[in-house]
C-alpha cells in the first residue's frame, strides 16, 4: 500500500502487512530460527544482499519486518530497525553510528538506565557525554564540542514530562554536524512525530505504548535509510534481536494505538486537574495543564498531553511511600504505557541508580510520584489516590 495515501489510523491497522502463500487475514508469526534457500547460488545472493528475502532470524524475520514497516509508516520514517528492548535500541544507536573519542550531548532529564548506559558503560569505551537542561537550547549550544556527534533527548521527559523544543535542538545539532535523537516513548507517533520537527533519529521502547498492554519487551530505532544502515549493521553482528513473537504482539498492539492514546490522555488530564486541587499535593507536572512550564510548546508539538502524570506530595519520601502503599487499584510497578494504571516512586526505582546529585539536577525529589494513567475509570483512580492522600 502507498503510505502517503492514508491516515495514521489506517496505517496502524494495515501498513507493513505481507501475506504468505496462504493469504492469511491476520499477520503471520514466523517462529523459526532460519530460512532455507533453493540453491547455493540463492543462499550466496541472500547473504551478499543481492537478493531480498529472509536469511536468519537474528537480523531478518518476516514478522519483525512487518512490525518495522508499520512503525516506520506511523512515524513517517524511511526505515525502522527493531530490537529486543528500548535500552538495546539506545545502545545500538550509539554503537552503530559513533566511535571512541566522540561526544554526546544529552538531556539530564532522562531515564535512569539511560544515564547509566551513557556514563558508566559507553564512557568506558571512549564515548563522552555532557548533560544539559532539556528546556534550555542555549545549554545545548554551549555544550557542543568539535567531536560532538549526537544529541539525545526524551520529550516529554521521564518522569517530569519536561518538553524540549525539537526544532531548536535540531537546528543546533545540525549546525554542529551532529544528529538529534528523540526518545518518543511517552507520546508515540499517535501524538508526536519528531521527524517533522527536524529530528534525525527516533527511538522507542516498544514495551510501552506500542504494545500497550504490558505483555512483551521490544524496541526500535527509526530514521533515514542511510543512517539506519549503521544501526542495522550492529544488530546483524551483535544480535540484540526482537523475537518474532514479541514483534507480532507489538504489531497487533499498534492497531489500537490512536484509540488508546486518546483515552490515556483524556484520563491523565482529568487526573492532573484533580491532583492540582488536592492540598497534600505540592506540584503537578503534566504537559496538558496550563500550569506546565512548556504547555504552549507541548501543544504545538503534541496532539495531546499524553498519559503520564507526575506530582510531588508534601512530606517527602515517607508521605510518598505511604500513598503508594495505600493504593488498592493502581499497580505498583515501574512499567508504563499499559492499559492498567501504574504508580512508582522514581527516586527509589527508575532513577534509583543515579547519584543524589544527579537526581537533584534532574528535579527528582523524594516526594515525587509518577503515574502512568491507564484506561480504568478516572473516578476510580482518583478514589484510590484519595485514600493515600488522606
Amino acid at each position: 500500500m502507498n503510505n502517503d495515501e492514508y491516515d495514521i489510523d489506517t496505517l496502524a491497522v494495515r501498513a507493513g502487512t505481507v501475506r504468505s502463500q496462504f493469504n492469511e487475514h491476520s499477520e503471520a508469526m514466523f517462529l523459526t530460527s532460519s530460512f532455507m534457500f533453493g540453491s547455493a547460488a540463492e543462499a550466496a545472493a541472500r547473504f551478499k544482499g543481492e537478493q531480498p528475502g529472509p536469511i536468519y532470524s537474528r537480523f531478518v524475520n518476516p514478522t519483525v519486518n512487518m512490525m518495522e514497516a508499520r512503525l516506520a509508516a506511523l512515524e513517517g520514517a524511511e526505515r525502522c530497525v527493531a530490537f529486543s528492548s528500548g535500552m538495546a535500541s539506545i545502545l545500538a544507536t550509539v554503537m552503530g553510528l559513533m566511535k571512541a573519542g566522540e561526544h554526546v550531548v544529552a538531556s539530564r532529564s532522562i531515564f535512569g538506565s539511560t544515564v547509566q548506559l551513557f556514563s558508566n558503560i559507553l564512557g568506558r569505551f571512549g564515548v563522552e557525554t555532557t548533560y544539559v537542561s532539556p528546556t534550555d537550547p542555549s545549554e545545548w549550544r554551549a555544550a557542543v564540542k568539535p567531536n560532538t556527534r549526537l544529541f539525545f533527548v526524551e520529550s516529554p521527559s521521564n518522569p517530569l514530562t519536561e518538553v524540549s523544543d525539537i526544532r531548536a535542538l535540531a537546528d543546533i545539532a545540525h549546525e554542529a554536524g551532529a544528529w538529534l535523537a528523540i526518545d518518543n516513548c511517552f507520546c508515540s507517533p499517535a501524538l508526536q512525530k519528531p521527524l517533522e520537527f527536524g529530528a534525525d533519529i527516533i527511538i522507542h521502547s516498544a514495551t510501552k505504548y506500542l504494545d500497550g498492554q504490558g505483555r512483551v519487551l521490544g524496541g526500535a530505532v527509526l530514521g533515514s535509510k542511510e543512517l539506519m544502515e549503521g544501526v542495522f549493521g550492529f544488530l546483524r553482528t551483535a544480535g540484540p534481536t526482537l523475537s518474532a513473537f514479541n514483534a507480532w504482539v507489538i504489531l497487533k498492539g499498534m492497531e489500537t494505538l490512536s484509540l488508546r492514546m486518546e483515552a490515556h490522555s483524556r484520563n491523565a488530564l482529568a487526573l492532573a486537574q484533580w491532583l492540582e486541587a488536592q492540598p497534600q499535593v505540592a506540584r503537578v507536572w503534566y504537559p496538558g495543564l496550563p500550569s506546565h512550564p512548556q504547555h504552549a510548546l507541548a501543544m504545538r508539538q503534541q496532539k495531546t498531553g499524553g498519559g503520564i502524570v507526575s506530582f510531588e506530595v508534601e512530606g517527602g519520601k515517607d508521605a510518598a511511600w505511604k500513598l503508594v502503599d495505600a493504593t488498592r487499584l493502581l499497580s505498583i510497578t515501574a512499567n508504563l504505557g499499559d492499559t492498567k494504571s501504574t504508580i512508582t516512586h522514581p527516586a527509589s526505582t527508575t532513577h534509583g541508580r543515579m547519584t543524589p546529585e544527579q537526581r537533584a539536577a534532574a528535579g527528582i525529589g523524594d516526594g515525587l510520584l509518577r503515574i502512568a494513567v491507564g484506561l480504568e475509570s478516572v473516578a476510580d483512580i482518583q478514589a484510590d489516590l484519595a485514600r493515600g492522600l488522606a
